[in-house]
């Protein structure tokens, strides 16, 4: 079978990690002709995506045209890559990936993230922490989260308008600059208004050269082909190209996989409903709709209704009065399967 050929190909080839006297056994070919990822092409492809198709997204990747712009994201994806590379099989999913269980996500051999969302990548992580079990090897999903962001810069403390000329215009000159600097050849004030306006694919190739690196990563784990990295790669392509890789560490008080309960500064003057509207705006919470116990006992929940209208009371009293200094405090997400562990420290 010409599936099963690529396979034979890529596991005798020779490489710089591999073992001349290794030879792949029928379990090993077996599991990769089985395998599924979860968002590129190793065996099936499950594409999971909630949005449909924008006119600004036309200049992120090479998937979509303008006869795409609203429909779903997934469909069309899935469908263009099957079209393109042959044998491939996708399966795509319109959906949020909170709407599935830990059981779905157990049929993966590897996880691809590439998502706008703060929160979403958090659930994913939490998830995929949660679901590990010590007694079974296949519990472990590797997760490959790739991303991109964007300079920006404000006009003279304004944000830019793309339908003001005299904003296109001051952007025109900076880019003129930068282009007489470098010897870049035709920048002109067309050219200009079409980058910011989503007509010209001024970041497609920053997305390509991310998503290669995260399929790169989930071809090397599930072939041991090569060392996969560990754990973080970062490309600049603003001035140049640059790459670095480095390891990061596991920090202790990590709220999804450390033994430890994350250290959080609370004026103690403060009411819980500030706090728990703090939850939402500090970088290590990030929570929207929080709940919250002591060691004592249940401070706010906010599920089911009953117990909400028991609780709500609690909101108007101050922190000093719920909670001592140093003490621990759990707080639970609907948007998580798992529950902080925060120590308050308190500071005027």
């Amino acid at each position: 079978m010409p599936h099963r050929t690529y396979l034979d190909n890529f596991l005798n080839k020779a490489g710089p990690a591999t073992d001349e006297e290794w030879v792949p056994g029928a379990e090993a070919i077996a599991g990769l002709e089985s395998s599924k990822v979860l968002s590129s092409h190793v065996c099936e492809v499950i594409l999971m995506m909630a949005d449909t198709i924008d006119v600004s997204n036309l200049n992120r990747q090479f998937l979509f045209r303008e006869t795409d712009v609203g429909k779903s994201k997934a469909e069309v994806a899935a469908a263009f890559v099957e079209k393109r590379i042959n044998g491939v099989k996708i399966t795509p999913y319109n959906g949020k990936i909170q709407d599935k269980d830990e059981e779905y996500y157990m049929q993966f051999k590897v996880i691809v993230c590439g998502l706008d969302s703060i929160e979403a990548r958090r659930w994913i992580n939490a998830t995929l922490v949660d679901m590990v079990d010590e007694g079974n090897f296949e519990s472990l999903k590797p997760l490959i989260d790739g991303g991109t962001e964007a300079w920006e810069q404000d006009r003279k403390g304004d944000v830019l308008d793309t339908d003001d000329p005299e904003h296109i215009a001051w952007l025109y000159q900076k880019a003129l600059a930068r282009a007489q600097e470098f010897n870049i050849p035709g920048v002109t004030y067309s050219m200009t208004q079409g980058v910011v306006k989503n007509i010209i694919p001024a970041i497609a190739s920053t997305n390509a050269i991310i998503a290669a690196s995260c399929c790169n990563e989930a071809f090397k784990i599930v072939t041991s082909t090569n060392p996969f990295l560990s754990n973080y790669m970062m490309y600049s392509g603003d001035e140049g190209v640059y790459t670095y890789t480095f390891e990061t560490e596991r920090k202790p008080d990590c709220p999804v996989c450390g033994n430890l309960a994350k250290d959080i500064r609370v004026d103690p003057n403060m009411t819980l409903q500030e706090f728990l509207d703090t939850l939402g705006e500090r970088p290590e919470a990030q929570l929207k709709k929080p709940s919250i116990r002591s060691g004592s006992g249940t401070l706010y929940m906010r599920f089911p209704q009953s117990l909400e209208e028991q609780t709500r009371p609690n909101l108007k009293k101050k922190m000093k009065d719920l909670v001592g200094d140093g003490g621990e405090v759990g707080v639970s997400d609907p948007a998580f399967q798992i529950s902080f562990r925060f120590r308050l420290v308190f500071c005027p």
